[in-house]
């Protein structure tokens, strides 16, 4: 009665997606609400909520999203607001731009780590990497 949304949109915000275990996706992927990979993503991966990359999940692309929680494969950089948790089956393969960061110990993580404690982490643009590296 006081609230303006419909319930239909309020279902919507809170809205899951899930790519389920044997399914292949070649291409990127947006969502507004929370998504979980089973399957593989061939592509870039961003959300407006909590990325989940199950044990036989694959990634291969950047990933962005509030909060992520990676227990399977990914190749690519990821981005997180919040928090970042590599569970132990985790391999990932990239840089990491988070805001805080789990790994447990058997996970695996080869690539640099950039933190901020700061609920907006923002990659560096490729001309001030350039400047960085150049100066």
């Amino acid at each position: 009665m006081f609230n303006s949304k419909s319930r239909s949109e309020e279902m919507a915000s809170h809205a899951s997606t899930l790519v389920g275990a044997g399914t292949t996706i070649n291409g990127s992927i947006e969502s507004n609400g929370d998504i979980r990979i089973d399957g593989t993503l061939k592509g870039n991966l961003k959300a407006k909520a909590k990325v989940i990359i199950g044990t036989d999940g694959v990634v291969e692309g950047d990933i962005e999203g509030q909060q992520a929680d990676i227990m399977g494969r990914v190749t690519g950089k990821i981005k997180v607001q919040d928090l970042l948790y590599l569970h132990g089956t985790t391999v990932l393969n990239g840089d990491i731009y988070a805001g805080k960061l789990q790994i447990e110990p058997t996970a695996v993580f080869n690539g640099k780590c950039n933190m901020s404690g700061a609920s907006v982490v923002e990659l560096p643009s490729s001309t001030s990497m350039a400047n960085a590296v150049n100066q």
